[in-house]
């Protein structure tokens, strides 16, 4: 098989290789789709600014995170149901990422556990928390978080409720799960997928099996969650996180510059710029539409990062430069994951990677920590269109 060139190659490998049902899960969005299809869309509509002729023979892509050097300005997000993507996806997910010099955030939905994880890693890693109604099995995962020596929690806040996802009813992936006809079937086209994910190191949540009566059972931890999610949640839920959290926090799902000033002040040490990847509010704006308002107004007190449409190096630089001081992958390293383990993650980190040094070299940069709005290419105001499409400057 060629090597894949793009991210684009390793999503078209992973929709061969999985069921529908779980390729579905990532690669789409909540109700019309039209927030999910603007994380892309605008993403794609900043331009990139060509400069010629700058000596670029020395660039460097390493930075900081949270005050922790990382080969280039990206993290591995939290994702649900890593675990049936590949056998024990979180386990190869956080090797990967270790072995690249990165972050990797697991999920509290995760299918390996907490403890899995760490035993399989030399290094710290982040965790993803939920705040549900059963605060008692908050406050215990943040206490395995804390045992497990997980570097920074990130505390997600945008999933108060579930947005509906019509494509995970359609395809039964409901709560609790349905099995129809047609996702039956499709499973017994993937023999090789079914055969190491039944030999996985767990096949349910892994952070909930102890904690949930019968929490072996996928469908009765997916009943018990259904019922977990709490809208009471309120900015006086993270101030007890904060108290009980010693390490690093990040409050991820920030979409307004008023919930980013009320996030600076919490004594978080960064906010993740996201709206959940187009799976919550649909017709909220794009990821990449409020970065520079939010990081105009918070940036000198908080660490803004970015998550939302990321697929390729130029998806960095553009976020940089609007603000960001690093990137949030989740549905790029998935499609990685499905398309070969552990090798396809790695495979999908050196595509990013290499695309943000050559974008990078491109636009005259030389350093990551440098990145400006400089990168981006702003149209003048005499610049016309012509019909037909296309642009000419007028005379």
């Amino acid at each position: 098989m060629p090597p894949a060139t793009n991210i684009e190659d390793l999503r078209q490998r992973a929709k061969r290789n999985i069921p529908r049902a779980i390729f579905d899960y990532a690669d789409r969005g909540s109700y019309d789709e039209a927030t999910y299809r603007a994380n892309r869309e605008d993403l794609a509509a900043l331009k990139l600014r060509q400069r010629v002729m700058i000596d670029v023979s020395d660039r460097n892509l390493s930075t900081t995170m949270l005050g922790e050097p990382v080969s280039m300005p990206v993290a591995i997000a939290p994702t649900g149901l890593t675990g049936l993507f590949h056998a024990d996806g979180e386990i190869l997910g956080a090797r990967a990422a270790q072995a690249f010099g990165i972050p990797f955030t697991l999920s509290t939905m995760s299918i390996c556990s907490i403890e899995d994880v760490a035993g399989a890693v030399d290094k710290p890693f982040w965790f993803q928390l939920y705040v549900m109604r059963d605060r008692g099995f908050a406050k215990s995962l943040v206490e395995r978080a804390i045992a497990a020596k997980c570097s920074a929690l990130v505390l997600t806040l945008d999933l108060q409720i579930q947005g509906q996802r019509h494509q995970d009813i359609k395809n039964g992936l409901a709560v609790p799960p349905k099995l129809t006809v047609r996702n039956a079937l499709d499973v017994a086209t993937k023999p090789i997928w079914a055969m190491k994910v039944l030999r996985g190191k767990r096949k349910s949540f892994g952070n909930l099996a102890e904690f949930v009566q019968g929490g072996n059972n996928l469908t009765t931890l997916s009943q018990w969650i259904a019922g977990q999610f709490d809208p009471s949640l309120s900015w006086k839920d993270v101030a007890w996180i904060r108290s009980l959290w010693p390490g690093k926090l990040i409050l991820k799902g920030v979409l307004d510059v008023d919930d980013a000033k009320i996030a600076a002040d919490t004594g978080a040490d960064a906010l993740v710029v996201s709206n959940h990847g187009g799976r919550q509010l649909d017709g909220a704006p794009s990821s990449i539409s409020v970065l520079p308002s939010i990081a105009e107004a918070v940036g000198d007190k908080i660490e803004v990062m970015f998550d939302g449409g990321v697929r390729s190096g130029q998806d960095v630089l553009k976020a940089l430069a609007l603000g960001a001081r690093s990137c949030m992958i989740g549905k790029a390293w998935l499609y990685g994951l499905a398309a070969g383990g552990q090798a396809g993650v790695t495979e999908a980190l050196n595509i990013i990677r290499k695309e943000l040094d050559v974008s990078m070299a491109l636009t005259g940069t030389r350093d990551v920590r440098e990145v400006t709005s400089e990168v981006l290419y702003k149209p003048k105001s005499d610049d016309v269109v012509r019909p037909g499409g296309g642009r000419q400057v007028a005379a």
